[in-house]
């Protein structure tokens, strides 16, 4: 399987779980209405833990591009692999956007409240403060990235770039544990295609009382991760060249 394909399939499955289990909690008349925020950030990590263990042998399974950021940032990734990681994952975001919808949709027609519709595609603030929704996607993400970092292996120990079917797990508890902890503010998209893919998705679809796409907030979900893991690689690097000194 090519890294394309398998970053459009890792990331379709990603938000076909991942809007799957936000629109069972919040649409109306599901099996799942209303059973909360532990379901959604447990639905998250699953969501998160069965595309890695399938496609990390094809691609390190990133299906985020805050991370294949990061991993160029460190070293661990070539510049000329970048548009083919990021071509699948913003496709395969939108694109499981989309099952969502074909899923759920009789429960989109009968959901009447905007916010909720919006809510099964993309993330928007509990408390609309542009500099803090942006720390909070920043700070989200660079514990994201720095923690695949190190899972990924630091360059000092000459170890693989890329994440392995193993790694699942790990990779599943960082992310239900950022949403447990930290995704109170924002919703904790740390992941700008699944953010801005679904958005687009939200903005086409002919949903009945759907109301705008929040356009104006978009950008947060978007800058904010990268500016994490940016910061997440540097910090990395920094301290690999630490242990270096060390271990010499």
């Amino acid at each position: 399987m090519s890294i394309f394909l398998a970053e459009l399939l890792g990331t379709t499955i990603l938000m076909l779980l991942g809007n799957g289990v936000v629109a069972n909690v919040v649409l109306d008349q599901t099996k799942g209405k209303d059973s909360g925020w532990i379901v959604i950030t447990l639905g998250w990590a699953i969501a998160v833990f069965i595309p890695v263990f399938i496609v990390a042998p094809f691609s390190g399974a990133h299906i985020n591009p805050a991370v294949t950021v990061g991993l160029f940032m460190s070293g661990k990734l070539e510049a000329g692999l970048i548009p083919t990681y990021f071509a699948g994952q913003f496709l395969g975001a939108a694109l499981g956007a989309l099952l969502v919808w074909i899923m759920y949709r009789p429960h989109f027609d009968l959901t009447k409240d905007p916010g909720l519709i919006r809510a099964a595609f993309c993330t928007d603030p509990a408390v609309r403060n542009p500099l803090n929704n942006l720390i909070s996607e920043i700070i989200g993400t660079f514990v994201l990235v720095f923690s695949v970092l190190y899972i990924t292996g630091a360059t000092f120990n000459g170890a693989s770039a890329s994440l392995g079917s193993l790694d699942a797990l790990p990779v599943a508890l960082i992310v239900l544990g950022i949403g447990l902890s930290l995704g109170g503010t924002t919703g904790y998209a740390i992941n700008p295609a699944r953010d801005l893919g679904p958005r687009i998705i939200h903005a086409i679809l002919p949903i009945s009382n759907k109301g705008d796409s929040d356009w104006n907030y978009a950008w947060i979900p978007v800058v904010g991760p990268f500016i994490g893991a940016v910061m997440a690689a540097g910090l990395f690097l920094a301290a690999s060249g630490t242990l270096e000194k060390v271990s010499g």
